[in-house]
């Protein structure tokens, strides 16, 4: 196994070793070449599975997440340390989840319109939908093995005891050790007698555990075989390889078990694949994407998006026309929770960031990411305008009594790695501070006042959501989320960092109150749902103060 990441450097004799093609890297002009995919590659030829990893593996200074740099990970199986020891088994998981997600990628975007035009220029495949893999091959035989073993060697070593015919007993328990029952009853796996019995479960027995040697042995699964099998190795092996399919399909007839079924099955699969005999045998198989950002989108987008109303406007704009470009890219990711200053509900607008896991988003994205928010709240307007109603009937953006447009919170979301063995904890932080967008900036109820919060999420457990997490995890985790972004945008406006400070009017007189004084209080006050007036002072705005007195009370939100 190989492992490399996606924009670095390596000698040019290292890639040409194991790639078959280099339309997996860009040749420089001294003598190097930049990995420009993510994905998987098989050799049949060279035989070695090869996994291109995200930049977000890079943790900086050359160093990759794992404490070892990126030369060392190319050469990880010569390492004693990764070779040796099971401990060092989470490489394993990391590299079959990674897979795992290129899989769901092409499943969820197979027949979508929207994302169908990158396909083609950005996820690559000559993998066909029912057609197996070599590491889905591999891994349907480890845990084929893990699964049935224990029920695959009872019955071995059992059918061999029953078939013994005159045994020698005295020389069969003088030499050896049998396997003692739960009623204590011995079997014995070694028996002496004259007359070979032929057992004729043990060819298809010899053909798998053969195939699951091989297996074991070029990839270090630390897989232990019980020495009572058959194996074929070495020299056998490869005239195996060879010719051994229509050897298989000789003995196809004498299975009926579904256990034995299952294992010709795989056995039938691996063979096809490396029978050399075959004119049509393949020579590499890969899945790819040089865009993995569209992968990482759509991995936090299935974490935290909710599904999309198809609501349009008169001139047919839906929310599904701004989340998705039709390049292939998702722009933001959106879910309606209650809104910061009461019961109704807000957009929440999020974008997610593909960097290495030391770097966060520059000036252009979030300059991107304030028009996305000023793209909704104009749907959302659009749609009251036209049909005097929002997005979804508890949904509010604009006030009508005070022309005061709610808090739009966004947010962006990166990927990073602190731990390469935690798959199961999302380590969703806060990191750097909120940034502002805004036309006046003693206005916080303004439609063009904007605030992003940034949040770094682990990567690895995102890689595993993806692929392996059901829709009741999936909300749960929402769930948690939204609370958890809601609490903390309103600890930031509750303190003086945002540099405002709110305030709730005492009386009865809303109308007057806005009316007589609509210009000092314009983009300063709303009026909730449940028939709050609320004023938003920033600290540097000295107009308001005698309105302030006698008038309004300090208010928190909650």
């Amino acid at each position: 196994m190989k492992i490399l990441v996606e924009g670095e450097k390596y000698k040019l004799e290292q890639l040409t070793d194991i790639f078959d093609d280099p339309k997996f890297y860009h040749q420089n002009d001294n003598q190097e070449g930049t990995i420009l995919s993510v994905g998987y590659y098989h050799s049949y030829e060279k035989g070695e599975l090869i996994y291109m990893l995200p930049k977000v593996f890079m943790a900086g200074n050359g160093k990759t997440v794992f404490n070892i740099d990126k030369d060392e990970l190319y050469n990880l199986d010569k390492i004693e340390t990764f070779k040796h020891k099971e401990e060092y088994n989470w490489i394993r998981q990391i590299s079959v989840y990674f897979y795992n997600s290129l899989l769901e990628f092409k499943r969820r975007n197979k027949d979508s319109t929207i994302v169908q035009s990158s396909l083609s220029a950005n996820l690559n495949t000559n993998l066909n939908d029912k057609e197996y893999s070599y590491l889905d091959l591999l891994l349907s035989f480890v845990n084929f093995y893990k699964k049935n073993k224990n029920h695959i060697l009872f019955k071995h070593i059992e059918f061999r005891s029953n078939q013994a015919k005159k045994p020698n007993w005295e020389k069969t328990i003088r030499k050896s050790i049998p396997l003692i029952t739960q009623d204590k009853k011995p079997i014995y796996n070694i028996f002496r007698n004259k007359k070979k019995i032929v057992n004729t479960e043990e060819e298809l027995l010899t053909y798998f555990f053969s195939i699951l040697n091989k297996l074991n042995t070029d990839h270090n699964l630390y897989l232990k075989i019980d020495k009572s099998y058959s194996i074929i190795k070495g020299s056998k092996f490869e005239l195996l390889q060879k010719n051994g399919l229509s050897k298989l399909r000789k003995i196809k007839y004498r299975y009926f078990n579904d256990t034995l079924k299952k294992m010709y099955h795989l056995c039938e699969i691996y063979l096809s694949q490396t029978d050399t005999s075959s004119t049509r045998k393949k020579k590499e198989e890969f899945i790819s994407v040089n865009n993995y950002n569209l992968v990482f989108e759509d991995m936090i987008d299935k974490l935290f998006s909710d599904k999309i109303e198809d609501k349009k406007t008169e001139d047919g704009t839906t929310l599904k026309h701004l989340k998705y470009n039709d390049d292939g890219k998702i722009i933001d990711h959106i879910f309606d929770y209650q809104s910061l200053l009461d019961t109704s509900d807000i957009f929440y607008i999020g974008d997610s960031k593909y960097y290495k896991s030391d770097n966060t988003a520059g000036k252009v994205y979030k300059y991107k990411q304030f028009t996305y928010a000023r793209n909704v709240i104009q749907y959302n307007i659009d749609l009251l305008n036209e049909t005097d109603l929002y997005y979804t009937e508890n949904l509010r953006y604009r006030d009508k009594l005070t022309e005061g447009y709610n808090i739009t919170p966004n947010f962006f979301i990166y990927g990073y790695i602190n731990d390469y063995k935690n798959f199961d904890d999302s380590e969703l932080i806060e990191k750097g501070d909120i940034v502002k967008s805004f036309h006046f900036n003693d206005r916080l109820f303004d439609r063009d006042t904007l605030f992003v919060h940034q949040y770094k999420i682990n990567f690895l457990y995102v890689l595993k959501a993806y692929s392996q997490f059901g829709i009741q995890t999936i909300e749960e985790f929402r769930k948690e989320t939204k609370q958890m972004f809601r609490i903390n945008f309103i600890s930031f406006f509750n303190n003086e960092k945002s540099k405002f400070k709110l305030f709730e009017y005492k009386k009865e007189d809303f109308k007057e109150l806005v009316n007589d004084n609509f210009r000092k209080l314009n983009g300063k006050v709303y009026f909730t749902k449940e028939k709050k007036l609320i004023l938003a002072k920033h600290e540097e705005d000295g107009s308001l103060k005698d309105l302030i007195d006698g008038n309004f009370s300090e208010y928190q939100l909650e």
